[in-house]
């Protein structure tokens, strides 16, 4: 026996040290792999709509319901199965309506109690019961054990169980147990979940949505560019704060820095009503639900939209400048400018500005800062890095997060793999080594980590540029666009300079040989899946989320409010389970009061992508493969026990 694997073996003899102890983990691992495959819930570009997103890991997308019809099928009405649907997402508020109507509450209470504790039954039916006793809630963990184990050697088992549930109504438990029962159920029906980017930007809740998954029980994140910006932000860069506040001002969420996370906003408010107060800023108008303010409020943010967006200019610019290696000269556009015509010129061809007040940029020097916006910076940076909320949220990015995810046969990656127009993978320039496929994601993912890890601060400055590289960067693979056109956007009228073309990886997602070649690059084989995000999925004009016969799927169909206009629905979610893998197409959400008084869901039309052979167990995951290799050292254990290699520690 080779000596490392001895070492290896005595080390394991320490967790086992007896014959029995090794046999009986063998016998419970084998187990294991029997029981059927847990369900995988995959969501992506939530974009800050924490009430539909909250919704949405309610429901488990349809798993809840599908639970329900499958414990009670014909036994129950269609509307006594929404009614508890409705109950299991939101316990507290339904029951709140069920008093006000309801004359027998004890009896709603015993037929309630005895429903759920069928469905509790179903969920956990494929977790070991360890696994079910970790996740019960502390207070009524030992009760619900007893209500959802079987116990035959209970000669009465309906006297026994009636006896429980009876006591806790008697006691006045009922709709704290109910309560317990539902979160739980929530909990179990999805046993693993994968966000695949964009948590944050646009809507008004991500601070909301990221307290909610720093309690989820199993989950992982593939970063987006809205995540990687704030990433940066955080991480101390002033492109990257100046960005986060940019977009911020512009769907009129700065309240989520204020309010979320306690960043004042005050000298930025004061810097830009001093600058702009004369200018009526029209060009900066806010998007979304949150632009209907009182006037004064909306005058406010206009001006505030304005003043940190020519900052964002005069930054990037900054690091372009000083990083020739980015390749982003084209986007410094501050000194095209002719300030006194007020035109730019763009591809040899002359525009003329919607606006061309300037008053902070000086024509000789357009890239420097002012001391009053260096300043406000300067707050803005000790602000975003000594946020403890912020650095919390951030670091479960960190400690959950990648730029990609391999799980279960599929690959998963919020933008794109950056391909050249012939379908090669694209060689990216990253701080003076070449990178494509794989090695450039191993790579960008390492100097993120730099940004907030490096000891060496000239690394630790190369992480955080290069994050905004990653946000900006036509060759970045959370972009995927030849520019960012928000200077454009907001300053010129020709539409001809606001198109964005997209990498030509988008147009050769149906290229079966391509993505192959993509999936090779990551160790998967040619029957794996890519999982992606990013680009929203025009369904009211006939596109379909599948490509390449199934091969890819893109999920993001639209949660941001400020797409379903384009996309005529809120999103796909990616449900994976025992039997295979659906897409759901997912309604509008109105409201949760909506939600539990009309009892309204929002997942819809569901399209089959993989229908599995045989039902999946968990031999048949990559948690299966760990714990077959576990076996398979537990029994070299045993014949070194056997052999007297190793001695029983009896």
């Amino acid at each position: 026996m080779e000596n490392l694997e001895l070492r290896y073996l005595q080390r394991l003899a320490e967790l086992y040290p007896t014959i029995a102890a090794a046999s009986t983990e063998i016998i419970n691992l084998e187990a294991i792999r029997n029981l059927p495959k847990g369900t995988e819930h995959f969501i992506t570009d939530i974009h800050g709509e924490y009430e539909a997103f909250s919704h949405v890991l309610k429901n488990g997308s349809g798993s809840v319901k599908k639970k329900i019809d499958e414990v009670f099928d014909h036994t129950l009405s269609e509307a006594d199965k929404s009614a508890l649907a409705t109950l299991i997402y939101y316990p507290n508020e339904k029951m709140a309506l069920i008093r006000q109507t309801e004359e027998n509450m004890d009896d709603w209470y015993k037929i309630t109690l005895y429903r759920l504790i069928q469905i509790c039954k179903k969920a956990s039916s494929k977790y070991t019961r360890s696994k079910v006793r970790k996740q019960l809630p502390k207070d009524y963990a030992y009760v619900i054990e007893e209500l959802i184990t079987e116990k035959p050697d209970v000669l009465d088992k309906e006297a026994y169980y009636n006896s429980i549930v009876d006591t806790i109504i008697d006691i006045q438990r009922a709709e704290d147990f109910i309560v317990a029962l539902c979160h739980l159920i929530q909990q179990m029906v999805v046993d693993h979940l994968h966000i695949l980017g964009d948590i944050y930007d646009r809507g008004p809740g991500p601070e909301r949505i990221m307290d909610r998954l720093m309690s989820y029980h199993s989950l992982d994140i593939c970063w987006g560019n809205h995540d990687i910006v704030w990433m940066g932000a955080s991480a101390g860069s002033l492109p990257c704060i100046a960005t986060v506040l940019r977009i911020c001002a512009r769907y009129g969420n700065l309240d989520i820095l204020e309010d979320g996370y306690g960043i004042n906003m005050i000298p930025l408010a004061t810097f830009a009503t001093r600058v702009y107060g004369d200018d009526p800023c029209s060009l900066f108008r806010l998007k979304g639900e949150n632009s209907t303010r009182l006037p004064n409020e909306n005058e406010l943010n206009m001006r505030m939209h304005k003043a940190i967006s020519i900052i964002q200019f005069k930054l990037e610019g900054q690091l372009f400048g000083e990083r020739p290696e980015f390749h982003m000269e084209d986007r410094m556009l501050l000194d095209k400018i002719d300030y006194e015509r007020g035109v730019i010129r763009l591809d040899g061809k002359e525009y003329a500005l919607l606006d061309h007040n300037f008053p902070t940029i000086d024509p000789s020097d357009p890239y420097r800062l002012t001391v009053d916006e260096t300043e406000v910076m300067e707050r803005m940076q000790r602000a975003f890095t000594q946020c403890e909320k912020l650095y919390q949220h951030m670091n479960l990015l960190l400690n959950k997060g990648k730029l990609y995810c391999i799980y279960n046969n599929n690959l998963l990656y919020h933008g794109c793999m950056p391909l050249t127009g012939d379908g090669e993978f694209m060689k990216v320039d990253v701080y003076g080594k070449k990178l494509c496929g794989r090695e450039l994601y191993d790579e960008l993912e390492k100097y993120v980590r730099k940004a907030f890890f490096a000891v060496n601060e000239e690394e630790r400055k190369k992480g955080r540029d290069i994050i905004y590289w990653i946000w900006c960067s036509p060759q970045s693979p959370l972009f995927g666009k030849d520019k960012m056109a928000t200077f454009e956007r907001y300053f010129i009228a020709e539409k001809e300079t606001h198109v964005e073309h997209k990498n030509p990886y988008y147009q050769l997602l149906n290229n079966e040989e391509i993505m192959n070649r993509v999936l090779r690059e990551f160790g998967l084989p040619d029957d794996a899946h890519i999982v992606n995000g990013h680009v929203p999925v025009l369904q009211s004009s006939g596109e379909s989320p599948v490509k390449c016969s199934g091969k890819v799927l893109i999920i993001d169909g639209g949660f941001s409010k400020a797409y379903q206009g384009k996309t005529g629905i809120a999103g796909y979610t990616l449900i994976y389970n025992s039997y295979g893998m659906q897409l759901v197409a997912l309604k509008p959400f109105t409201s949760t009061e909506d939600a539990v008084r009309n009892e309204t869901d929002i997942h819809g039309d569901r399209i089959l992508v993989m229908n599995a052979p045989h039902r999946l167990h968990v031999s048949d995951t990559d948690i299966g493969c760990r714990l077959k290799q576990r076996i398979d050292e537990l029994k070299e254990l045993l014949k070194a026990y056997r052999s007297g290699v190793i001695n029983e520690m009896v």
